[in-house]
């Protein structure tokens, strides 16, 4: 592997000419070497696709308006200017109806 003297990043070829190495930088290296770029993987690890929802929000009491369910996740973001208060959201926490309360 070969670095960057000017940022220490690692050099790649160059995709109009692939003997050249460059860095993300905009350094170039004067030198022509045959260089390929391989990537090795483990043919005994598997990728397994998890059709899961993890709810990582915080729950409360709140009843949904549209299955009257009693528990939803909720959170805070800041939809109109700085000087007004936070709008809420929520998201049931049995039918997944989402929805916004204004204070």
């Amino acid at each position: 592997m070969l670095f960057c003297p000017k940022c220490k990043s690692l050099l790649v070829p160059n995709k109009e000419d692939p003997k050249k190495i460059v860095c993300s930088c905009g350094y170039k290296s004067r030198q022509k070497k045959n260089l390929s770029v391989k990537e090795k993987m483990e043919s005994s690890r598997r990728l397994e696709v998890v059709d899961k929802i993890i709810e990582t929000l915080p729950l409360t009491e709140m009843e949904c308006p549209k299955c009257e369910h009693l528990k939803a996740y909720y959170w805070t973001a800041q939809t109109r200017s700085s000087d007004e208060a936070e709008t809420r959201f929520f998201r049931c926490a049995k039918c997944r109806h989402q929805w916004r309360q204004y204070d």
